[in-house]
């Protein structure tokens, strides 16, 4: 199979023939029809994520035909149409008898501590426990695009901080994460504004519906946000990792507001000066939140399918496994509206 390689950090990815995949006991084999490149794929490409051993082949965001099954899977067959978490559970411990899959212990993450899909092939572990089948009118590359951006948005906001119709909902950064917090917010019933420095990201999201769009480089965005919202937001979701933004979204809060940290903090950002006050004196909640338990698919499926939200605005560009690269480097400089997808893993 083709599949594109990060062999050194920084550095263009190679493409090249590699093995197929083993098919593991309780697992399957898939064809790739499409995978997402995603901010996280860029912090494993410059080095930040430890999971990372190098020669490594990146991508989490995917979706695929079954070709192969392990002799212990019961619920996949040779040619369904399927979509997993980036966090492939065991099912079998208590974090996930308990429903909790995405705190596993003895998770796989394909793309991080696993090969990924970037290649016309991959591997699923525990496929009855984390496949769920796509409707059949689901275009791959919107599947694709569920597996990590609209699936975390998803499970941040009703998972986590049980957003409510007619709440106010700040997102800051409308990067793939933050136009999906935007659009799942909305279809929920919220008011939304979103906060970004890239004007070009905040027309696209006003254009898909956004009731406020903040420009952060003009003035103080907290203000600015605490006043279109009336006294400031009931959720707020930080869908960038870095620290400014943190404190920012904390501080866009009403009293007992909730924020989700949604952005994977890496580097410099790992350990970050909050203000607690704000949170001691608002009875703030801050919950943290990664991925999506499988279980919890079949909800999303049912308002997409249902038309209750429409997603394609998400697609900005569909691109060839020898583009992922440039795409990576991409996020290196604020990107452009919109997630790019892998759809051709021949070119």
């Amino acid at each position: 199979m083709r599949a594109a390689f990060l062999t050194e950090y920084r550095k263009p990815l190679e493409i090249a023939d590699a093995p197929d995949p083993d098919c593991p006991e309780d697992g399957v084999v898939l064809d790739v029809l499409a995978c997402g490149v995603c901010r996280s794929d860029w912090h494993a490409w410059t080095g930040t994520d430890p999971d990372i051993v190098l020669p490594h082949i990146p991508g989490h965001e995917y979706c695929g035909v079954v070709v192969e099954t392990g002799a212990g899977v019961t619920r996949w067959t040779v040619g369904d149409r399927v979509i997993a978490p980036f966090i492939l559970a065991c099912g079998s411990c208590p974090d996930c008898q308990s429903g909790h899959q995405t705190i596993c212990a003895k998770q796989v993450v394909p793309g991080f501590t696993v090969a990924g899909a970037f290649a016309e092939r991959i591997a699923v572990r525990h496929a009855d426990v984390n496949l769920t089948r796509l409707p059949e009118t689901m275009d791959p590359a919107l599947a694709a695009a569920l597996g990590c951006r609209v699936t975390t948005a998803w499970h941040a906001l009703t998972g986590r901080a049980a957003l409510k119709a007619g709440e106010w909902l700040a997102v800051w950064g409308t990067g793939g994460v933050g136009l999906s917090a935007m659009l799942l917010g909305r279809a929920l019933g919220a008011r939304v504004a979103v906060v970004d420095v890239v004007g070009e990201k905040l027309d696209y999201a006003q254009d898909l519906g956004a009731d406020a769009a903040i420009d952060a480089s003009r003035g103080d965005p907290v203000a600015h946000l605490r006043e279109v919202t009336g006294g400031g937001a009931h959720v707020a979701v930080e869908a960038l990792g870095i620290t400014e933004t943190s404190r920012n979204a904390l501080l866009s809060l009403r009293k007992l507001g909730r924020m989700v940290q949604v952005g994977m903090p890496a580097g410099e950002h790992v350990t970050m000066p909050l203000p607690m006050d704000a949170v001691y004196s608002g009875q703030l909640a801050l919950y943290g939140t990664r991925g999506m338990p499988a279980h919890r698919y079949p909800s999303l499926m049912s308002l997409i399918d249902g038309g209750h939200v429409d997603l394609t605005p998400l697609i900005a560009r569909r691109v060839k496994l020898s583009d992922a690269s440039a795409e990576l480097a991409a996020f290196d400089r604020p990107a452009p509206p919109g997630v790019a997808v892998i759809t051709d893993f021949a070119g």
